[in-house]
């Protein structure tokens, strides 16, 4: 009998992509629109995300530039950005808001390379409480009768070179992320 693996190997791409996803939004010190994705601007009595009332733009290494399609909200996304206190300055004018990444310094560097780690840990148990529920269910069905000892250790083993697959990658991404907040 072959177990099928599917949901694990969904719910384990589902767990990357949001790692990738908190990732993004970990300021690095160069401009990365990613990093307001989670910020909502009070607008039109409702909560909007900067994307949806304007375009951003990366100016330089430093600066992002936000454009308005209602140049009324400039206020508004300047207020939000600056309550969501990401450590970057802004500054709302004709042209729309400009966004400044200020240099970070080391202890700065320090602090976010703890928030990612964080982040890498999450994932990880994650992983691990995904793998535990597919290992519990393997052995329901040996109880149940579906297969032998053996059976059960060889799919404990596919199971545990998934999970081994996926964490090396959580690390991979950590390594590319930590090596862009050191520099």
């Amino acid at each position: 009998m072959t177990y099928d693996f599917s949901n694990f190997k969904k719910r384990t791409k589902e767990i990357d992509e949001h790692l990738k996803k908190e990732f993004a939004g970990i300021r690095t010190g160069r401009a990365a629109p990613a990093i307001l994705d989670g910020v909502l601007v009070e607008s039109y009595g409702a909560k909007l995300s900067i994307k949806e009332l304007g375009s951003v733009t990366v100016e330089d290494a430093w600066t992002l530039k936000i454009s308005p399609w209602d140049a009324t909200q400039a206020k508004n996304i300047e207020k939000a950005i600056t309550a969501a206190n990401l450590g970057l300055s802004v500054s709302a004018g004709d042209g729309g808001v400009r966004v400044f990444f200020p240099e970070l310094t080391a202890e700065r560097r320090g602090a976010i390379l703890k928030v990612a780690k964080e982040k890498l840990e999450q994932a990880k148990v994650s992983l691990r409480q995904e793998r535990d529920h597919i290992w519990k269910d393997i052995q329901d069905k040996e109880k149940a009768g579906g297969m032998g000892e053996d059976e059960k250790f060889r799919l404990k083993n596919e199971l545990q070179k998934e999970t081994d697959t996926a964490n090396k990658n959580f690390d991979e991404q950590f390594a590319k992320k930590e090596k862009e907040i050191l520099n």
